[in-house]
C-alpha cells in the first residue's frame, strides 16, 4: 500500500487566536477532538459547518484568548486550512491575505475550488475580538 506523504503540523497564529492545522488524528488521539464536521474533499464547507465552526470558536477564544484550536483533514492541505482562512477573514484580514498567510506555512494549502469559495465569501465580522491584554473583560464584539 502507498504511504500518503502528509506535512507536519503547522501553528498559525493571528490575534488572540491560535490554530494547528494537522492531517487526521489517528485513533489514539481522536477522543482529544471536540467536533468532527465531516465535508467533501476537495470542497467549500457547507454553511452549517461553517456557522458551526465560527460558533466554537467565539466560544472558545472568548473563554480563554490565545488558546489553539486543532483543525484537521486527511491531509491538512485543503478543508483545514479553508476553516482557518474563514476565521481569519471573520477577525477582519481580507481573503487574499488570508490565504497567503496560510500558505506562507502550508504549501498547496488550497485548491481552485475552495479559493473561488473564500473569494466571494462574505465575512460578518464574526470573530472581531475585544483587545486579548484586558483581562477585566473577556467577551467579544458582537
Amino acid at each position: 500500500m502507498a504511504r500518503m506523504n502528509r506535512p507536519a503540523p503547522v501553528e498559525v497564529c493571528y490575534k488572540n487566536m491560535r490554530f494547528l492545522i494537522t492531517h487526521n488524528p489517528t485513533n489514539a488521539t481522536l477522543s482529544t477532538f471536540l467536533e468532527d464536521w465531516p465535508f467533501d474533499d476537495g470542497a467549500p464547507p457547507p454553511s452549517k459547518i461553517v456557522e458551526d465552526w465560527l460558533n466554537l470558536l467565539k466560544t472558545k477564544f472568548c473563554e480563554d484568548p490565545g488558546c489553539c484550536v486543532a483543525v484537521h483533514c486527511v491531509a491538512g492541505l485543503g478543508r483545514a486550512p479553508v476553516l482557518v482562512a474563514l476565521a481569519l477573514i471573520e477577525s477582519g484580514m481580507k481573503y487574499e491575505d488570508a490565504i497567503q498567510f496560510i500558505r506562507q506555512k502550508r504549501r498547496g494549502a488550497i485548491n481552485s475550488k475552495q479559493l473561488t469559495y473564500l473569494e466571494k465569501y462574505r465575512p460578518k465580522q464574526r470573530l472581531r475580538f475585544k483587545d486579548p491584554h484586558n483581562h477585566k473583560n473577556k467577551c467579544c464584539i458582537m
